[in-house]
């Protein structure tokens, strides 16, 4: 009943919220993706979208449409890739930045190894900017990263979220006071944001944690060391959004985004497990930051 390259279009204006965003995923004109998701409607003989000149929502009938799109194109990627007799193989080397072990991407990397056994999978997990540095030099496959929406537009965007300030439950930071961060070490694109935005606003910060790995920085932020910037989507347990009260500025939004490696363009094997794990990843989208 429904269209599988109708519903790959839908998930990706569901994912980045803009029809724009999604035609540069999916290497098409806007006005394609525009056709797609009017046909897709009309199939279903509801409106799936909510959308003006600023901003696009998924309507009721839209999430409800999520979740099906989601069931369908999973079976249909099962069963083209069982009735191709070719499947991926070989090694992958994958990079995710540490803030997405704390999120679904294990379930997901662990239902990828089931349905591609052959595929040698090799994960790597650091900050956004070693990833990027690796993936240059030919070290890495493929990457899951963080990027700043105004950078250049490099990479297949999954999902949009944005950067909030987190800390302990009932956290309150003196205005009369710097601010007491806990920070990853550079080059942390959330370090390098919260640091451009504080100096932008005149606010007088101060570093009281910094840690290389995550688990570090929450535990300074549940001991109330200071506050941290974070993806809205990925909070991890223990840690709130501080209110709106608190004073401090606004963090801006963040990019969550798939580089492919000058390997995995390349080479048959390497391409055809990275976009095999890449597909996956589209797939989940921003379900991936659901606890």
């Amino acid at each position: 009943m429904f269209d599988p390259a109708q519903l790959r279009t839908f998930l990706a204006v569901a994912q980045t919220l803009s029809f724009t965003q999604a035609a540069r995923r999916l290497g098409v004109r806007q006005s394609t993706v525009s056709q797609q998701v009017r046909r897709l409607e009309d199939a279903a003989g509801r409106q799936l979208f909510s959308r003006d000149t600023h901003s696009v929502r998924l309507t009721e009938d839209g999430e409800a449409m999520l979740g099906f799109a989601r069931t369908i194109l999973e079976a249909h990627e099962r069963a083209a890739h069982w009735f191709a007799g070719a499947r991926p193989r070989g090694r992958l080397r994958f990079g995710a930045s540490e803030d997405f072990v704390l999120t679904r991407l294990p379930e997901l990397l662990e239902g990828f190894r089931r349905h591609h056994p052959e595929v040698d999978l090799e994960l790597t997990v650091d900050l956004s900017g070693h990833l990027m540095k690796r993936l240059a030099a030919g070290r890495l496959d493929l990457v899951l990263a963080k990027r700043h929406p105004a950078d250049e537009p490099l990479g297949r965007l999954v999902w949009r979220d944005r950067l909030v300030w987190i800390g302990a439950e009932g956290a309150r930071p003196d205005p009369r006071r710097p601010l007491p961060l806990v920070l990853l070490p550079p080059p942390a694109v959330t370090r390098a944001r919260a640091l451009e935005v504080l100096e932008r606003h005149g606010r007088a910060w101060r570093v009281t944690c910094t840690s290389g790995s995550l688990n570090g920085l929450v535990a300074a932020a549940r001991a109330g060391l200071g506050v941290m910037a974070h993806a809205q989507g990925m909070i991890p347990p223990g840690l709130v959004r501080l209110p709106a009260g608190a004073g401090l500025p606004d963090l801006g939004g963040m990019d969550i985004v798939l580089l492919h490696g000058a390997g995995a363009r390349r080479d048959g094997p390497v391409r055809d497990s990275a976009e095999a794990l890449a597909d996956a990843i589209l797939a989940a989208g921003d379900r991936l930051n659901a606890g």
